[in-house]
C-alpha cells in the first residue's frame, strides 16, 4: 500500500517523482494540523470549569460541551468524506480550517450575550471544521509508507498533537482562568451578574486568536502544493468480505476506538474540578489548569518515545501493556488521596500516549480498497468522547467526582483485549 495514501474520500497517488520526499513534506505540512486540533480539543477542558462557573451548570450540564464537540464527528464524519471528494483533499483541508476559524470567531457573540446555548453552537461549528480535517489526516498518514511502520508515522504525527494539548492548558489558564478569578474577586450580590458577564467575556481573547491562527493557516494550505487525489484504489483485502463492516478486526477497532476516545476525554474533562477537590490537592482552578499540561505532556512524551519503540515493540502487545498499566493508575487515583491520587491519574496520559493511533492503524490494517470505507467508520466511533463524558458527569453527580474515575477501567480492559487479540485479521 505505499504509494498509495487513502483518505475518508478517495486515493491521493504523489505528484512528485520522489516518493520520499513527496511523504516527507506531506508529513511536515500535516503535523500543523495535527497540532491546532490538538490544542482546540484540548482547550475544552479549560472551558468546561469555567462555562461550569459563568452559568452554575452541574457536573452533567457542563459534559454537554463534549457532547456537542464530540457529537460532530458522528454526524460530520461522512458528509466530510463526500466533501473532500468532491472538492479534493487540498479545498477539504482549506475548508476544514475557515469552518473551524468561523467556529471560534462565533465564541464572540456567545460570550457578548452571556448564552450557554450559543457557545455549544459555537463549539459545534468548530467541531465541524475539526472533524473535516480529521476524517483525512489519519488514515492519510498511515500509507505515507509501508503498512508495518504505519503506526509509527501516525504516532510520531500524533506527537505533535499532544504538543498542542500540552500547551492548551497554560494558554487557558492564563488567558480564561486568571481573567475569571481576577473578575469575581470580592463581587458583591449586586455586582455578581455584572462580572459573570466578564467571565462569559474572558473567552473572547483566546478565541479570536485562534480564529486569527485558522485563517493563516487556511491561506498557508490553499498555497501549498500537496499530492493529489485520484481515483479509487483497486487493492484487494487481505481477508475476504464485501465491504469494511466485514472485517471483524476493523469493527472491534471501531469500538476500541469510542472507548479510548471516550475515556480518555472523560478523564482530561475532570481533571481541574478533580484537582480541586479539598481531599486531593485543594488548587484553585488556575493551579489546577497548569497541572494538567503534565497529563497531556506525558502524552506528547510517550508518543515521540512510542514512535521510535515501536518499529521494534509488536504494535498489539505494546497497547495492551499500557491499557494495564493505565488500568492500574485508575484504581490507585480511585483507591487513595491527596498527591497519590493527583499524580496517578496525571500518569495516565504517558500510557494513553501510543493507543489512538495504534488502535486506528491495526484497524486499517490489510482492508486494500476498504480502507477509505473503514477510515470513517473509525471517525465515525470518535463520537465515544461525546457520550461517555456524559455517563461520568452523571457518576459525579451520583456517586461523586473520585469514584466516577471507576467507569474508563472498564474502557482500558476491552482496549486490552484488542491489543492481544481482537485486532487479528480474520
Amino acid at each position: 500500500m505505499a504509494g498509495i495514501i487513502t483518505n475518508n474520500a478517495a486515493t491521493i497517488r504523489p505528484a512528485s517523482t520522489s516518493p520520499a520526499a513527496n511523504y516527507q513534506f506531506a508529513l511536515v505540512a500535516l503535523t500543523s494540523l495535527f497540532f491546532m486540533w490538538g490544542f482546540i480539543t484540548c482547550l475544552n477542558d479549560i472551558l468546561i470549569p469555567h462555562l461550569k462557573n459563568v452559568f452554575q451548570l452541574n457536573y452533567t450540564q457542563s459534559m454537554l460541551i463534549q457532547l456537542c464537540f464530540f457529537g460532530a464527528y458522528f454526524i460530520v464524519s461522512l458528509p466530510a468524506g463526500a466533501l473532500v471528494k468532491r472538492i479534493s483533499y487540498k479545498w477539504g483541508i482549506v475548508a476544514g480550517l475557515l469552518i473551524s476559524a468561523i467556529g471560534c470567531a462565533l465564541f464572540i457573540p456567545a460570550a457578548s450575550y452571556r448564552v450557554y446555548a450559543l457557545f455549544l453552537g459555537a463549539l459545534f461549528v468548530l467541531a465541524t471544521g475539526i472533524t473535516l480535517l480529521q476524517v483525512a489526516a489519519n488514515p492519510y498518514v498511515t500509507v505515507l509508507g509501508p503498512p508495518d511502520t504505519a503506526a509509527s508515522r501516525l504516532t510520531l504525527t500524533q506527537a505533535f498533537n499532544s504538543l498542542g494539548t500540552t500547551l492548551a492548558p497554560m494558554f487557558g489558564a492564563f488567558l480564561i482562568l486568571s481573567a475569571a478569578t481576577a473578575a469575581v474577586a470580592g463581587a458583591t450580590p449586586e455586582q455578581l451578574d455584572a462580572l459573570r458577564l466578564a467571565e462569559a467575556g474572558a473567552v473572547k481573547l483566546p478565541y479570536m486568536m485562534l480564529a486569527v491562527a485558522f485563517l493563516l493557516l487556511a491561506a498557508l494550505f490553499a498555497a501549498l502544493k500537496l499530492p493529489h487525489v485520484e481515483g479509487a484504489e483497486d487493492i484487494e483485502p487481505i481477508t475476504g468480505g464485501g465491504s469494511a463492516w466485514q472485517h471483524r478486526h476493523l469493527v472491534l477497532g471501531a469500538v476500541g476506538i469510542f472507548l479510548y476516545v471516550g475515556a480518555e476525554v472523560s478523564i482530561g474533562s475532570f481533571l481541574v474540578n478533580f484537582m480541586s477537590q479539598p481531599d486531593i490537592a485543594g488548587f484553585s482552578e488556575t493551579e489546577a489548569a497548569h497541572h494538567v499540561s503534565y497529563f497531556w505532556g506525558g502524552a506528547m512524551i510517550g508518543r515521540f518515545v512510542g514512535a521510535v519503540v515501536m518499529r521494534y515493540v509488536n504494535d498489539g502487545k505494546a497497547l495492551a501493556f499500557n491499557a494495564v498499566a493505565v488500568i492500574l493508575l485508575l484504581l490507585l487515583t480511585v483507591f487513595s488521596g491527596g498527591h497519590v491520587a493527583m499524580w496517578s491519574v496525571l500518569s495516565i496520559g504517558l500510557f494513553n500516549s501510543i493507543m489512538f493511533p495504534t488502535i486506528f492503524s491495526l484497524a486499517l490494517y490489510g482492508l486494500g480498497k476498504y480502507t477509505s470505507q473503514g477510515s470513517g467508520i473509525l471517525c465515525l466511533a470518535i463520537v465515544g468522547g461525546a457520550l461517555l463524558p456524559l455517563v461520568q458527569g452523571a457518576l459525579a453527580d451520583t456517586v461523586g467526582i473520585h469514584l466516577a474515575f471507576l467507569m474508563p477501567v472498564l474502557c482500558y480492559a476491552y482496549i486490552a483485549f484488542y491489543g492481544l487479540k481482537g485486532h487479528r485479521p480474520t
